[in-house]
């Protein structure tokens, strides 16, 4: 299983990437785990997660070809 990970804002200039797959994850808690193990910067860092462009608010089960975004705080009026 893959899954695709974009990525915006400080959230990209923290990972250094605006995308890249992952395989072998199975849900958003695993994912976050994952990156914030390697990028230990994430960890202080506020993001939501979005899954297949529907921002979620708890752990989803990732499916082959799931797209998950990383999105930084919005502002803005």
């Amino acid at each position: 299983m893959k899954v695709s990970v974009l990525t915006f804002g400080e959230v990209a200039d923290i990972v250094n990437a605006s995308s890249f797959d992952l395989k072998d994850v199975e849900d958003t808690d695993t994912l976050k785990q994952l990156l914030e193990d390697k990028f230990p910067r994430l960890k202080e860092t506020r993001y939501a997660v979005a899954v297949d462009k529907k921002i979620v608010n708890q752990n989803v089960t990732l499916e082959d070809a799931s797209i998950v975004a990383l999105l930084p705080p919005f502002s803005g009026g």
